[in-house]
């Protein structure tokens, strides 16, 4: 399968190039400048430039659309984000590409940066939690969501939006943790969630090769939070007010990943936590 990656320079862009190239798969990487990595070849340009999306998706069968600008306080981040979705997998669903994994955010909820703090109607959070925010970054990861959705309908493309929390490992991770563990208030709109950088590279590639017809949104975590507080506790703390729908055991994460296991077959298989054997 020859397989488009947006935002290959990106951290996440250059694992799921990494991966997808590992599996055999033909990749064709693209940023705004020639991006690093095994790709088959890598294109370089501004996707709200709709006079290159042909070259761009010559030949493709599959778009993995990872670009974004990740920053909440930026006056161009909505623009930016939702118009470079609206024309990629515009330009896809026309040339008849067959597949669609749009790279979503936990921010997509509408908790992460939300400046009046807002607290989910309900825990674990599922897909079908409604929006809550009040930021440019998570509306626009919501409305790419749509733009997904949409696109997929008008095209009858299989598509997926995988919503991650908070991505890392080695170092990057380990300074997360450190970060979120000195202040478990300042990360509660994050749900204290993580995945590490492989498993959510595995989960792309899962996601383009899964039977499915329609779109769907799927969150995508590591089953324990970040945090050594147990989860039951985390919440009494920071979200009082929020019913839970059934209990969560010792560090499990407040994020449902039920539809992720159903869905798609996926599960995470990294740890920050030590591990023993005996």
């Amino acid at each position: 399968m020859k397989i488009l990656v947006t935002g290959a320079a990106g951290m996440v862009g250059q694992a799921v190039v990494a991966r997808l190239h590992a599996d055999g798969h033909a990749v064709r990487a693209h940023d705004l400048t020639p991006p690093p990595g095994p790709a088959d070849d890598t294109v370089a340009g501004d996707l709200r430039d709709a006079a290159g999306l042909d070259r761009l998706l010559a030949g493709v069968d599959a778009v993995v659309h990872a670009a974004a600008i990740p920053a909440p306080v930026r006056d161009d981040v909505f623009d930016n984000n939702v118009a470079a979705a609206y024309h990629l997998l515009e330009a896809a669903g026309t040339l008849g590409v067959r597949r669609i994994v749009y790279i979503s955010s936990l921010s997509a909820l509408g908790l992460a940066w939300s400046r009046r703090g807002a607290a989910p109607l309900r825990v674990p959070v599922a897909e079908d939690h409604p929006y809550v925010g009040d930021d440019p970054y998570g509306l626009s990861k919501q409305v790419g969501e749509l733009v997904t959705a949409t696109v997929s309908n008008r095209f009858g493309i299989p598509a997926v939006s995988l919503r991650f929390p908070f991505i890392g490992t080695g170092e990057r991770l380990r300074h997360h943790v450190a970060h979120v563990q000195a202040d478990l208030g300042d990360h509660r709109g994050s749900l204290w969630g993580w995945v590490d950088t492989r498993d959510a590279a595995d989960a792309v590639a899962t996601a383009l090769t899964r039977s499915f017809e329609g779109h769907f949104v799927v969150h995508v975590a590591a089953p324990d939070t970040v945090a050594l507080l147990p989860t039951a506790e985390l919440l009494r703390r920071y979200y009082p007010e929020s019913p839970l729908t059934e209990e969560l055991d010792g560090f499990a994460v407040p994020i449902s990943t039920r539809l992720s296991r159903e869905l798609l077959g996926f599960v995470p298989t990294h740890t920050w936590r030590p591990t023993t054997t005996g």
